[in-house]
């Protein structure tokens, strides 16, 4: 599996928290705020090589600021 160690994060842009990117089962991969709990949408890949591309994208939505804020009961 590739790293995402080349992958720039900014802080979060709900609550300048870290960011982190997340792989869920092998199939899409998204940001999420380790503190408040924003996030991106999921970014599906079918391959390896697409594993490092789908993160650059969600990365790039989250650097934009394109997120998802969790609310009461979430």
């Amino acid at each position: 599996m590739d790293s995402f160690e080349s992958v720039d994060l900014l802080e979060c842009p709900c609550c300048g928290g870290a960011g982190i990117i997340e792989d869920e089962g092998g199939w899409c991969v998204y940001i999420q705020c380790l503190d408040c709990g924003a996030h991106t949408a999921a970014i599906p890949y079918e391959t390896e090589e697409g594993r490092l591309e789908a993160a650059r994208t969600g990365a790039m939505n989250w650097n934009a600021r394109k997120v998802i804020r969790p609310g009461p009961g979430e």
